[in-house]
């Protein structure tokens, strides 16, 4: 007995204990308070003991006490099965597994192929098996009169029992218990092809059947039986088939009797032609369906005879006639064998392109292939194609759910609709078959599940991915990468951005244009092997197009020193560059920031800050909250002035791109934009005529400058026309007043697309 109380209590409270009810509990009490120790029983099961202890005090302990049940007398718990109202359960299975109607033939044609490979199976210890049975094939037969579909296999077929186990048992899987014996008989292996695993596909036939008829003869037995049943229904009938000639050799026939609704479509032979073309075109067995065809034969008829003419019986000549003639036959639709499980020692690259153009309906061959197998933990077989050209439909570009990619299991389609969990973003562009035996799928075979298997197979799929991209890049023919760069160079950027853990693969891939290669474009290798030893950094400069860039005031010193510096001319460019902040140790440096270092600080340039400090303290002074700042600049050569960002915010390309969003966030402008500092050329001859005694003078000077820096982007038409316009406008009002300076606001001479206008 477990103790449930103890404790030290005095007299008068031992004394008020009522362990029982009634009139009982007085004698407890007085059981409680003998000499020396005692202890008592409770009629209930309560037992007290005390002992006196130092005087009053008294030890009360109180334990509870279970009547303990003799051995042996436990009673069982009752134990019920499950209920089910059947035909709700059918109704589940059949309305939400599935997304398509389409896929009960993907389900019933792979139900088929696995009944022919437990006969391959039990054939090998048991020829018998295999006599007097055909060929090992499915024939899918579609009426559109009768508004019915046939599929029949000359597979292992199913006895009464069988029928009763695998139809009349939901979710029981015949296919998983032949796996399960075919492990348990090491003997015939376990290396196999079979594909069901759930137990539900077959009844994915009553997506569009209102009656299924099944009927089956198995080589064990010399009786054939026809199972039936009627959708919405919680019965099945199954009997002899005594008709002789709906009599089979061997196999299983499935008869779907279609809904009114689903008559028309579904019962249309090259429909059936199709969805076999797509979900089962790589089933290892042969798969026919029954096609309307036409053929051209020569028939005879009577020649007309001419007018005034009249022919007897026996002089009338025949004529030969050719005309095309319509006729029903079967045809073999599963014509492509997979390609991904032949050794790729012996394929073609002729046969990977026809692979590739039959598979995704292209005309132009891939740049580059890829064929693998991967083994371990996850194992599967895969083909991965670089598309010769760019989508040609905006909606393609940069949409992860592009159909690129096909997903089988066990050579059957499962899906191409997926929302990057094979492949990320930027690399939607690629296209290829995967083909794995054991990957993680719901019961309806068309969802991937998330799991670490397939966190895995991405990350293969990606490494592989850059090992093909980086065999184009390593051609001694550059046009191959040039044409995949041209086409997919924006993907590759945009990798920059969203996949940090790749920037070690991402980074060689880049390709840009540069001061000095301005034809071509050179990667970052190229240009860390241009660098000299004293240059620590690697320079960029953003703009809107080449042009731009080349004209640009900012390159005159770098060029000068025979310094490269990268032309980033696309959108995309300077985000995805300051996301790798740097390449091989190399920081990236914006040359249109302030506080650009070049490693030539000498002693000659603290003596010019030292005689120009004064002029660049009053040209603050004048230009007031324009500027944050004026200093000397350390980039121009032949350039007056020069307007640069700040060292933190955007630049002034970046602000021009977020300026031009349609839905960008006009609050966030003013946060974000840069301060603008303002650079004076020290060695420019009107730096050098700059008067600080003269305000007037100066001030006229000052803003014509200004007018420079913030006349619009480099190199655009009219600027230099409008510069010059400014210059002629400030000496003439200079010669016309005297003393009193016409001022021209910068605002007057900036286009309208200037990054830096207010």
């Amino acid at each position: 007995m477990a103790p449930a109380l103890s404790g030290t209590l005095g007299a008068s409270s031992v004394a008020a204990l009522r362990p029982c009810a009634g009139r009982r509990a007085s004698s407890a009490a007085s059981s409680v308070a003998p000499r020396g120790s005692g202890a008592a029983r409770c009629p209930r099961g309560i037992r007290w003991e005390a002992e006196r202890r130092r005087g009053r005090l008294v030890m009360v302990r109180c334990d509870a006490a279970v009547a303990e049940k003799p051995a042996g007398e436990e009673t069982a718990g009752e134990t019920f099965e499950y209920q089910a109202e059947v035909s709700r359960l059918m109704d589940l299975i059949v309305h939400s597994l599935y997304s398509h109607k389409e896929v009960f033939l993907r389900e019933l044609v792979s139900n088929a192929s696995d009944a022919l490979d437990k006969l391959r199976f039990l054939g090998v210890t048991d020829s018998s098996l295999l006599a007097d049975g055909g060929e090992l094939e499915i024939r899918i037969k579609s009426d559109p009169d009768t508004g019915t579909i046939t599929i029949t296999d000359t597979g292992v077929g199913m006895t009464k029992d069988e029928l009763k186990d695998c139809l009349g048992t939901i979710a029981q899987s015949g296919t998983s218990k032949f796996l399960k014996a075919l492990k348990e008989n090491k003997d015939l292996g376990a290396d196999n092809g079979l594909i069901g695993q759930f137990g539900v596909g077959f009844y994915s036939a009553f997506l569009v059947a209102e009656k299924v008829v099944v009927s089956t003869k198995s080589p064990k037995s010399d009786k054939q039986y026809v199972w039936e049943a009627v959708a919405d229904s919680s019965s099945y009938v199954i009997k002899e088939e005594t008709d002789p000639e709906k009599m089979l050799t061997r196999g299983t026939q499935i008869t779907l009797f279609l809904r009114p609704d689903d008559k028309y479509e579904f019962a249309d032979p090259s429909r059936i032609q199709g969805l076999v073309k797509n979900y089962s075109q790589f089933v290892s067995f042969p798969i026919y369906t029954w096609q309307e065809k036409s053929r051209t034969v020569e028939v005879e008829e009577d020649e007309e005879p001419k007018e005034g003419e009249e022919a007897t019986e026996g002089e009338k000549q025949k004529k030969k006639k050719t005309i095309t003639e319509k006729y029903w036959d079967w045809e073999l639709a599963n014509e492509t064998k997979p390609i991904w499980m032949r050794n790729p020692k012996e394929i073609e690259k002729t046969e990977y392109n026809e692979f590739y153009k039959k598979t995704f309906n292209e005309f132009l061959d891939p740049l580059a292939h890829t064929h693998f197998t991967t083994e371990g933990e996850v194992e599967f077989r895969s083909v991965l194609y670089v598309p010769g050209m760019a989508p040609l439909s905006n909606e393609e570009i940069m949409n992860p759910k592009t159909k690129n990619i096909r997903l089988y299991v066990k050579r059957v389609f499962i899906s191409d609709d997926f929302d990057g969990e094979l492949f990320p973003r930027y690399l939607s562009f690629v296209k290829g078959v995967v083909d794995s035996n054991d990957l993680p799928l719901n019961v309806s075979r068309e969802i991937l599940q998330e799991s670490r298997i397939v966190r895995i197979m991405r990350k293969r799929l990606v490494r592989k991915t850059f090992d093909m991209i980086e065999e184009i890049a390593e051609k001694e023919d550059k046009e191959d990468y040039k044409k995949f760069w041209e086409s997919f160079g924006k993907f590759i950027k945009l990798g920059c951005i969203e996949d940090t853990g790749n920037h070690k693969r991402l980074a060689p891939l880049l390709r840009f244009h540069s001061s000095k290669n301005e034809g071509d474009t050179i990667s970052l290798d190229q240009y860390v092997e241009n660098m000299s030893e004293s240059q620590k950094a690697i320079y960029y400069i953003a703009t809107d197009s080449l042009q731009s860039a080349k004209t640009a005031p900012f390159l005159e010193k770098l060029v000068q020193k025979d310094i490269e510096v990268l032309y980033l001319i696309e959108p995309i460019d300077e985000v995805a560059i300051q996301n790798l902040q740097t390449y091989k140790e190399k920081k990236f440096v914006d040359i249109s920031k302030e506080d650009l270092e070049l490693g030539d600080e000498e002693e000659e340039n603290k003596e010019t800050k030292q005689e120009f400090t004064l002029l660049c303290d009053w040209v603050k002074q004048q230009l007031g909250d324009k500027v944050a700042k004026v200093q000397i600049s350390k980039r121009l050569s032949s350039s007056p002035c020069v307007l640069v960002s700040g060292k933190f915010g955007w630049s002034a390309n970046m602000e021009r791109l977020m300026k031009a969003q349609t839905l960008g966030d006009t609050s966030s402008l003013e946060f974000m934009r840069g301060r603008r500092i303002f650079e004076i050329n020290p060695d420019h001859p009107i730096i050098k005529d700059l008067n600080p005694e003269s305000p007037a003078e100066l001030g006229g000077k000052i803003y014509e400058m200004m007018a420079i820096a913030l006349g619009g982007r480099w190199g655009r038409p009219g600027t230099e026309e409008a510069e010059a316009a400014t210059g002629e406008a400030s000496v003439e009002a200079d010669s016309s007043e005297g003393t009193v300076t016409e001022v021209i606001e910068p605002s007057e001479v900036r286009p309208e697309s200037d990054p830096w206008r207010d």
